[in-house]
């Protein structure tokens, strides 16, 4: 089955207090609810996070994001001594980004800017409609760890905290997954700009995602192959776990050791080439994460939870609850 393109982004609307969106995490992480979704018959039941032991099998694997959102505000001065603001937005190829400047009079096509003392240079290549600028940076090392050094982060403190899925397992509760039989694995998704911007056209098939960077080891790959071998299911903790191993399947053709740049989109009539089951927290509404999940386990079972959680008063979005599509 294809996605289904005549879906409207009102389709994944439901009504959200605003008091339901968690300001802070559960003290302690654990103790926060869970709700437990089966996908196939849209059954729901009502739990805390730590119970998710008693719903994860031997032979079972988790897939944790050991990323977060890229530090993707720079602050850096022009040749002349000038101050400049950058705002990565969206990688294009390699080491050319779309980026937001501030003051833009000063980001003319040529205009070279130097970052953390050196660190990074840029030279700005074109100015694009909307007045964004295309920029190709020059370093030496790892672009991301050098974004870790001199980058800020770019959004409200509670929504850079993502990916916030894993936030819900402390050590111990870690522990008794693994004592369980239960392996776990990581694969890496930087999270840009785009898993947060709002969908703003009325058919979700002409929504374009921003492109994140992504890598997925050996180890995690072999992991994942055993696993599926052994007939175990393979459990994404996160939206950007599950994309990185979709996308990795899509482009590969199988689970492989990969590195690359995703735009991945998963809306409803995607079918799943990876995963089996999802940890995550409750989405927002008209978001590409509750077109994500709404794939995995059914836009009326999505939505009917969703209507559940609100009035049971589950905490949403970032620091908020969780549930695991089963």
């Amino acid at each position: 089955m294809n996605q289904i393109p005549d879906m409207k982004t009102h389709d994944f609307y439901y009504d959200l207090p605003e008091e339901l969106i968690a300001q802070t995490p559960a003290e302690p992480r654990d103790s926060s609810r869970l709700m437990v979704l089966d996908r196939k018959t849209g059954a729901v039941s009502h739990h805390h996070f730590y119970d998710i032991v008693d719903y994860l099998m031997p032979g079972d694997c988790l897939i944790v994001n050991d990323s977060r959102v890229l530090p993707a505000r720079l602050y850096g001065e022009k040749e002349t001594g000038a101050k400049v603001e950058f705002l990565l937005l969206t990688q294009r190829e390699k080491d050319v980004w779309e980026v937001l400047c501030g003051p833009g009079r000063k980001a003319k096509p040529g205009a070279k800017f130097s970052f953390g003392g050196g660190l990074l240079h840029a030279e700005i290549l074109d100015i694009i409609e909307g007045g964004n600028r295309i920029a190709r940076f020059t370093y030496e090392g790892n672009f991301y760890s050098i974004l870790d050094q001199i980058g800020q982060m770019p959004l409200p403190h509670y929504i850079a905290a993502a990916p916030t899925a894993g936030l819900h397992f402390t050590p111990e509760l870690l522990e008794k997954v693994k004592a369980k039989g239960v392996k776990v694995g990581a694969v890496t998704l930087h999270v840009g700009l785009g898993t947060f911007r709002p969908v703003s056209v009325e058919k979700i098939s002409e929504h374009k995602m921003h492109s994140e960077h992504y890598h997925l080891s050996a180890e995690t790959a072999a992991l994942i192959q055993e696993t599926k071998k052994n007939g175990g299911r393979v459990i994404a903790v996160g939206t950007t776990s599950c994309r990185t191993l979709e996308s990795v399947a899509m482009k590969e053709g199988k689970i492989c050791e990969s590195d690359g740049w995703t735009d991945i989109f998963i809306y409803p009539g995607y079918e799943f080439k990876v995963l089996d089951g999802l940890i995550t927290n409750f989405h927002l509404p008209e978001s590409t994460l509750v077109m994500l999940v709404s794939a995995l386990a059914g836009r009326e079972h999505i939505l009917n939870a969703y209507k559940i959680a609100v009035q049971e008063k589950y905490r949403f979005f970032s620091f908020g609850d969780a549930m695991f599509i089963r």
